[in-house]
């Protein structure tokens, strides 16, 4: 199965039956290569996956400055320390789910939940993370 597959299939899936979507989704490499994502996902910069992993690294790191991606400032709520970052931003969110090799990014936007998010991205992420990827 492509990396995209798992992006359209997997992350941008119907989430409740009733045509519900992630607004946007990615698999990145832990080196910031975008492995596969979502037409819609935004342009982000290096230095903000570099951000990101150290965060995961050392958890908390975020917490002051916010979580950037493509510019966008996210406040980071509670998490897993190195394994899961969640983001909010107004009625929207991020959460990301770090396994062995990757990132796994969703973003969401009402009516989806910061629940329903977490489910989709950590249950990919805890799949990947199974097959050693």
């Amino acid at each position: 199965m492509s990396w995209q597959t798992y992006v359209d299939e997997h992350l941008m899936c119907d989430i409740d039956g009733n045509g519900q979507h992630l607004a946007a989704a990615a698999i990145v490499g832990h080196d910031g290569s975008p492995w596969a994502k979502s037409a819609n996902f935004p342009q982000f910069k290096p230095e903000e996956i570099t951000a990101i992993m150290k965060d995961f690294d050392e958890p908390g790191t975020l917490a002051p400055t916010g979580l950037y991606l493509g510019g966008v400032k996210y406040m980071v709520i509670q998490g897993e320390p190195g394994a899961v970052i969640r983001g909010k931003k107004g009625s929207g969110g991020i959460t990301i789910k770090k396994t062995g090799q990757a990132l796994v990014f969703g973003i969401y936007e009402e009516p989806v939940t910061p629940g329903q998010c977490n489910m989709v991205v950590e249950r990919l992420g805890d799949y990947l993370a199974d097959q050693g990827l």
